[in-house]
């Protein structure tokens, strides 16, 4: 996966997945394959979640894993030290940006609103993440960029549920969307793979 539009080919839905405990990652992981799921995005906000993504990259082949929430450029060296394929930030500083790209790893940026996507597309950035989809406004609010931003393509993220995300994935400029509906706190704390499992399928289900 050399490009940021191939993260859009791996699936529908891409989990944003916030991990406590360092154990849950390679059997979280498996149940998502299993499901049909083969992309990851493991958020640094907790202390697991470097080693977890090392732990997912080294043990479970058939998974794409990426780190999330990447605001500083230190997190992006240890996140691709650590195994990432892929980079997702919430946001797109500069000093972000330039750091993501110096991984020599595929990556998207977050952005809110025209002008954040129109700086991003300056420096020849089309794959994006829009986040926070609904609060930042939603479906419509990308069905009415289409037009003028007609060469960007966006993973929106935040707030969004599977009763939403048929919408988004209807778009035009959606390639995929983010949800942390797939790996739901009580069922990583009750080890419910079963459940994730399930989760995934019907993720995978959506397009």
């Amino acid at each position: 996966m050399n490009n940021p539009q191939d993260l859009f080919a791996l699936g529908p839905v891409v989990p944003v997945v916030v991990l406590d405990e360092v154990a849950h990652a390679v059997p979280l992981a498996r149940a998502l394959v299993r499901g049909g799921v083969q992309v990851i995005e493991v958020t640094l906000r907790t202390a697991a979640a470097l080693p977890a993504i090392e732990r997912i990259a080294a043990e479970v082949p058939d998974m794409v894993v990426g780190a999330g929430t990447v605001t500083s450029p230190e997190q992006a060296e240890q996140a691709a030290k650590s195994g990432a394929r892929f980079l997702i930030s919430p946001g797109a500083t500069a000093a972000v940006l330039d750091a993501m790209e110096q991984t020599g790893l595929p990556f998207l940026p977050g952005v809110a609103t025209v002008s954040e996507a129109m700086r991003a597309a300056e420096r020849g950035l089309t794959a994006l993440k829009f986040f926070p989809a609904e609060a930042a406004g939603g479906v419509p609010y990308l069905r009415s960029i289409a037009g003028p931003l007609p060469g960007l393509r966006f993973c929106p993220t935040g707030g969004i549920t599977p009763a939403r995300a048929g919408a988004y994935l209807s778009l035009s400029n959606v390639g995929c969307v983010g949800g942390s509906w797939l790996a739901p706190a009580d069922a990583l704390a009750a080890g419910d793979w079963s459940r994730i499992e399930m989760l995934a399928r019907d993720a995978a289900a959506l397009r």
